[in-house]
């Protein structure tokens, strides 16, 4: 009896514990480093190439360190993207430690504020993923559904680490009683 009161707790715990992590929101530093926010030099260094291997979920936020004496983030919309067109943004960052909450499932776009290095590449599009898009293995919005070369993955592989790592803990505490 006791070992299947055991089973059942340790059963509740990982199931809650999975969809814990899923469920969170998250700070995303761009790029995944504090200098990314930068002219690329190369096609492989591109932030659309990094953006393409994220998932972005709604109530997630968008993290940009950088110099705010010589850069800006500008989020503008498709078009302003596709032209790097900086005068009219929908909203304009310059405090060099920016985050923007992704409040909506659909594309999101950014250019570089500073003079010709969004012409440069120094742009990104992000994907947030729709609610009925959450799961581990969704299949992700096509690219051509948004004319934009990121895409948003299908790895939810960081939600599954931390809702595992709560479970293992679980166990452990559960393997003491």
């Amino acid at each position: 009896m006791a070992s299947f009161q055991r089973s059942a707790v340790f059963s509740l715990v990982l199931i809650m514990s999975l969809l814990w992590g899923f469920s969170q929101a998250k700070d995303v530093l761009v790029g995944g480093k504090t200098d990314a926010w930068k002219i690329p030099s190369s096609e492989s260094d591109s932030l659309n190439k990094w953006a393409g291997n994220a998932r972005f979920l709604i109530g997630d936020s968008l993290v940009w360190k950088y110099d705010g004496q010589k850069d800006s983030v500008l989020q503008v919309n498709k078009e302003a993207y596709a032209a790097c067109n900086t005068t009219n943004p929908i909203e304009e960052y310059k405090d060099g430690n920016t985050k923007v909450k992704l409040d909506r499932s659909g594309p999101f776009y950014f250019i570089s504020g500073a003079e010709g290095h969004c012409e440069k590449g120094q742009k990104i599009v992000v994907v947030v993923l729709s609610q009925k898009h959450t799961r581990v293995g969704a299949p992700a919005p096509s690219p051509a559904e948004f004319q934009a070369p990121a895409v948003a993955p299908t790895s939810g592989a960081s939600a599954l680490k931390g809702g595992l790592m709560v479970a293992l803990v679980g166990v452990l505490v559960l393997g003491l009683f």
